[in-house]
């Protein structure tokens, strides 16, 4: 990728149980098994990062066949996505740091 590149992030406004709206920056995707799940952070209105940690969704679709994002409830399937992720993460940071090295 080149440094000069810019990106738009892709800002997801949900909406939870209490119906509230909360804005969330994807940060990355991946399908296990044929099921996507989505890594984000919440950011505020103006997209700047709320908090150092990612909330971790599972994609899925309601009675309506509407796509939705909902929170896994199993432990176990959680904590193997997260491994996932957070192994994800610690690539792309070792590239960037290797990439600014050079």
């Amino acid at each position: 990728m080149d440094n000069n590149e810019t990106f738009d992030p892709e800002i997801f406004t949900l909406t939870d149980e209490d119906g509230n709206e909360l804005n969330f920056m994807l940060l990355a995707s991946l399908e296990v098994e044929g099921v996507e799940y989505k890594a984000m952070i919440p950011v505020n209105e103006d997209g700047e990062e709320e908090s150092d940690e990612y909330v971790i969704l599972r994609s899925g679709v309601d009675e309506d066949g509407e796509p939705i994002l909902e929170t896994i409830e199993e432990d176990e399937e959680f904590d193997r996505i997260a491994d996932i992720f957070d192994d994800e993460f610690a690539t792309i940071l070792y590239d960037d740091e290797e990439d600014n090295k050079e």
